[in-house]
C-alpha cells in the first residue's frame, strides 16, 4: 500500500460526543443562542476534528509551496516568470504578503521549493524540488503519474512534520506564475465545466486575453483528457507540483486530526483534488476567504465548503489563510471564555 492510499484510509469521521459538547457550551454562554454564527461553526467543527471539548489553536503555520509551469509559454500569464523565485525568496524573511500577515497573526511560515524554474538553493527554503517546472500540458501531460504522486507524498510529508512539531492549525499557501490556468483546468477537469465559465484574470490578465486563456485550458482537457474521477490522473495532464502538494497536507491533516485552513483558488483546486481522493476530507478543511476568481463558487459548491470572510482578495500565498487564524483563534478565544448562564445569574 503506498503513502497516499495508506493516508486517505486513516481519515475518519469527526467526533461527534465532542461536537454535541462543544455546541451544548455554545448555546450556554451569555448570549442569544447561535447568534456568534460562523464563529459557533467554527469551534463545533475543532471539537469534533481535535476530539475533545477544549483545544489549543495558538501554534500556527502556513505551509507554502512554489512551482513553475510549462503552460506560461502559452502566454496566459501577465507577469514575466522569474517572480517566481523573486518572490519565493521573500516568504523565509516575511517580508512579502503572507509574511507580512503571519506575522501580525503570530504564526510561522514553511516555504517549500517543489518545482521552481531554477538551479539555486534558496535560503530558508526546503527543497522538495520535483523537476524545473511542469511540463506544458497545451502540449501533453504537465508530468508523470510518479511525479503526480511524488507532490502529493510531499504535502503528506510536510503536514506530518509540522503536526509533529505540535503545531495545531495548519495553513496552505503556494507562488507560481500562471498557476491559476493548472487550477481551473483542474476544476474544469473534474467538475465538467467549460472553462469559459470558470476563467479569471489570475494576477491581472487582460480582459481581452482571458478567452484566450480559456481556450488553452480547453486545449489542455481535450487533448489530455483526463480521467475525472482519479485524482491523481487529473493533477498529472493538467495540474501543477505545488497544487498536488497543497493536496497532500490537506489529507496528511485529516488523517492525523488536524485542521487545514485553505486560502483562495488555487487551494480550492487542490481542496478538490483531495477531495476526489477522500470526500471526508471535508470535515477537516476551513475555507479562509472568497476568491475573486469566477470559479470560487462553482468549485466550493462542489466540495460543500463557505468561507467566512469576502474581502475581495486574489493575492494567493496563503494570505487569506493566515488572514483567517485570527478569527478562528478569536472564536476559540470567546468560546473558551465567555460566562455561561450557569455561572451568572441572568435569569435563563
Amino acid at each position: 500500500m503506498n503513502l497516499i492510499e495508506n493516508i486517505s484510509r486513516n481519515i475518519y469521521p469527526l467526533e461527534k460526543q465532542y461536537m454535541e459538547q462543544a455546541q451544548q457550551r455554545l448555546d450556554r454562554l451569555i448570549k442569544p443562542t447561535g447568534s456568534l454564527g460562523k464563529m459557533e461553526g467554527i469551534c463545533v467543527q475543532l471539537a469534533g476534528i481535535y476530539g475533545r471539548k477544549y483545544f489549543d489553536t495558538s501554534k500556527k503555520i502556513i505551509i507554502a509551496f512554489a512551482c513553475d509551469h510549462g503552460v506560461y509559454e502559452e502566454g496566459v500569464a501577465p507577469d514575466p516568470q522569474n517572480i517566481t523565485i523573486l518572490q519565493f525568496k521573500n516568504f523565509p524573511h516575511k517580508i512579502n504578503g503572507v509574511g507580512t500577515i503571519s506575522k501580525f497573526v503570530g504564526a510561522d511560515v514553511l516555504p517549500v521549493d517543489v518545482g521552481i524554474n531554477c538551479d539555486e538553493k534558496l535560503e530558508g527554503v526546503l527543497d522538495y524540488k520535483i523537476r524545473k517546472g511542469t511540463s506544458n500540458m497545451a502540449k501533453g501531460p504537465a508530468m508523470t503519474r510518479k511525479e503526480a504522486k511524488r507532490c502529493i507524498e510531499i504535502g503528506i510529508e510536510m503536514a506530518e512534520k509540522c503536526i509533529q512539531d505540535d503545531y495545531t492549525l495548519i495553513g496552505i499557501g503556494e507562488m507560481g506564475i500562471a498557476n491559476t490556468t493548472p487550477s481551473t483546468a483542474i476544476i474544469s477537469a473534474i467538475g465538467g465545466f467549460d472553462p469559459s465559465e470558470i476563467t479569471g484574470m489570475g494576477a491581472g490578465l487582460k480582459k481581452e486575453l482571458i478567452q484566450h486563456k480559456a481556450n488553452v485550458i480547453r486545449k489542455a482537457i481535450e487533448l489530455n483528457k483526463p480521467n475525472s474521477k482519479d485524482s491523481i490522473d487529473v493533477l498529472s495532464k493538467v495540474g501543477g507540483f505545488e497544487i498536488g502538494a497543497m493536496a497532500g497536507v490537506i489529507l496528511g491533516c485529516a488523517a492525523n486530526r488536524t485542521p487545514v485552513v485553505l486560502d483562495g483558488f488555487i487551494s480550492y483546486a487542490a481542496a478538490l483534488l483531495a477531495y476526489n481522493i477522500n470526500p471526508r476530507v471535508k470535515d477537516y478543511m476551513i475555507a479562509s476567504h472568497l476568491s475573486a476568481e469566477p470559479g470560487t463558487e462553482k468549485v466550493l459548491g462542489m466540495i460543500g465548503l463557505e468561507p467566512f470572510l469576502a474581502m475581495g482578495m486574489r493575492l494567493g500565498e496563503g494570505s487569506g489563510a493566515a488572514l483567517s487564524f485570527n478569527i478562528i483563534e478569536a472564536s476559540n478565544y470567546v468560546y473558551k471564555n465567555m460566562a455561561t448562564f450557569d455561572e451568572i445569574d441572568m435569569g435563563r
